[in-house]
């Protein structure tokens, strides 16, 4: 689910019907909804991914900028703070779950 804005029932149903919850750099803002904040913290790292969105909704600090792929360390280290885990294991289990989608080896 590209650019998830959801509540954790939404991400529920989604990751029920087999599908991965991607978070980009509205989770970043200092206005997230809160019900967005929840579904990240709850949400099992293994169905998350991390995106840009290029070139909009770039994350805190670069917010209002033109967003790129580099920026998306900032939504992995939030991902990191409101899960309280380490931003190693977020990339760790992230890398892991694009992998799989897009068939890398």
């Amino acid at each position: 689910m590209h650019c998830f804005s959801g509540d954790i029932n939404y991400a529920e149903k989604i990751i029920d019907m087999g599908f991965a919850i991607s978070f980009t750099g509205n989770i970043t803002f200092k206005n997230a909804d809160q019900e967005l904040l929840n579904a990240v913290k709850r949400i099992p790292l293994g169905s998350i991914m991390v995106e840009t969105d290029s070139p909009f909704l770039a994350p805190e600090p670069d917010r209002g900028k033109r967003n790129e792929p580099a920026n998306v360390i900032n939504v992995a280290r939030k991902i990191a703070e409101i899960k309280e885990l380490s931003l190693a294991e977020i990339e760790a289990e992230t890398t892991k779950k694009a992998c799989k989608l897009f068939k890398f080896k």
